[in-house]
């Protein structure tokens, strides 16, 4: 089931808030399981086999690893927890890459490569059990009290399908005690609809232009850097779209998420922008990576090393495909650079008026090999972009392109490299402004056939 449907919106959400209002308090969390497994259950019920077996599994190694005082059975209780979440997300995420690689390499069909679909939201789901479990064993977090409130949270449907990735220490005494009131009801209800108009009114409209021009297989230099700008859009507000629908959602029953984007075009380094852009998989990478490798404390090469290291596990955590290898490696290597040339010290290393230009051509050129479906395809894109199948845009390309496509695109870039909170609208227009989005949302969603947002996928 997708926010932006209309079972979701007309269907499933106002059945949910009404349910959840009036049952008592002690049983919301109950009703936060119920909605979720049936959330997570109309794409694949037997999914839910995986989705509770790895929440099963974490929440009895936090138990042991809380309630033990030696050092042996905690690290063990450890292994074994991180150990299952990453077996199962090897398993479906990795398998068929790793055997179809190695079939390659072998020059044949050696190695039957079997179909296994991919459980939707496993990779976000994975980070916050691995998180929990080594939270807990840490003492950094409380283990859960009760085993519904850990399955709520693992679970939990607003965030579970495509974030952001929240920890259970950051969200404990949320399942325990929540503030709810008309005027966070409010605010919920407004940032879920900013979020919709994200998704439906620019990354929607954005998307079929980028999807045109990925298809090509000789972009012109015109051609491939508008493609190019165009899934840089797409896929900004279709994240941040998400993100914005599930921290509406989670004000509107009590949760406070935390943020997950703020403002990443407008970064004049790509060590700021990693900043801004998916700041809890940032923190997650930091917190569980960069630091457990060393982090900056075993000299410079060590910390270029720690860098790298852990923007390729990032890159390669996105998918199964050599892509996201790849731009893991470029952006590892940018920060690795950057923290040679000073970025530790300062805010930013590169010349004042070239620092917000270079970090964007930085950021477009590594989502063409992000949304790449190969390491061929992006080739041809890179060519194209550096003027090797001709510089202009193709009349034929020209008159595919709707005036909505490229009205949207303007739009979404406009907004995309404005600080937040920069537009202040008066008092009237912010009353209007929910009530206007929201009809032109649902004309959209009436009109257009089920769109899945694209980290659905990673």
């Amino acid at each position: 089931m997708v926010f932006s449907t209309p079972i979701f919106l007309f269907g499933f959400l106002p059945v949910f808030l009404a349910a959840y209002y009036l049952v008592p308090k002690r049983a919301r969390n109950w009703l936060i399981l119920l909605a979720s497994t049936l959330f997570y259950a109309w794409w694949r019920a037997d999914a839910l086999i995986v989705l509770y077996g790895i929440a099963g599994a974490s929440y009895l190694a936090g138990r042991v690893a809380a309630s033990t005082s030696g050092d042996r059975v905690r690290i063990w209780a450890v292994r074994i927890g991180v150990g299952v979440n990453l077996a199962v997300l090897g398993w479906f995420k990795y398998t068929t890459f790793i055997l179809g690689n190695l079939n390659t390499a072998l020059g044949g069909d050696a190695l039957t490569v079997p179909e296994i679909i991919l459980p939707i939201g496993l990779s976000f789901l994975a980070f916050q059990s691995i998180s929990y479990v080594i939270d807990v064993a840490r003492g950094d977090a409380p283990p859960a009290r009760k085993l519904v409130d850990f399955l709520a949270f693992s679970s939990l449907f607003p965030q579970l399908i495509a974030g952001p990735v929240l920890r259970y220490k950051d969200l404990a005494h949320q399942f325990e005690a929540r503030t709810h009131s008309l005027a966070i009801f409010a605010r919920g209800m407004r940032r879920f609809i900013e979020g919709v108009a994200m998704k439906l009114l620019i990354a929607d409209s954005v998307a079929p232009l980028a999807d045109r021009i990925f298809a090509l297989p000789d972009p012109t230099a015109a051609e491939a850097w508008l493609g190019a700008v165009a899934y840089s859009i797409q896929l900004l507000f279709d994240f941040a779209g998400y993100s914005a629908m599930a921290i509406g959602l989670g004000l509107m029953i009590g949760f406070r998420f935390p943020e997950n984007f703020d403002a990443p075009y407008t970064s004049r380094s790509i060590t700021e922008f990693w900043r801004r852009w998916h700041i809890s998989l940032s923190r997650w990478l930091r917190d569980y990576l960069y630091v457990p490798l060393g982090g900056n404390r075993g000299g410079a090469l060590k910390t270029y090393r720690n860098l790298l290291l852990t923007m390729v596990l990032g890159g390669i955590w996105h998918g199964a495909n050599w892509t996201f290898v790849v731009w893991g490696i470029w952006h590892g290597g940018l920060m690795a650079l950057e923290r040679a040339l000073g970025a530790k010290t300062r805010e930013t290393v590169w010349p004042g008026l070239l620092a917000w230009p270079l970090t964007m051509g930085f950021v477009i050129l590594g989502w063409v090999v992000f949304r790449a479906e190969s390491l061929g395809a992006a080739l041809s894109m890179y060519g194209g972009m550096f003027g090797m199948n001709g510089l202009a845009m193709r009349p034929e390309l020209i008159t595919l392109t709707a005036p909505t496509e490229a009205l949207c695109l303007l739009l979404g870039g406009a907004l995309s490299v404005l600080p937040r909170g920069t537009l202040r609208a008066p008092a009237l227009a912010q009353r209007l402004q929910p009530a206007l989005l929201s009809f032109l949302c649902c004309v959209v969603v009436q009109a257009r056939t089920e769109s899945p947002f694209l980290y659905f996928q990673f």
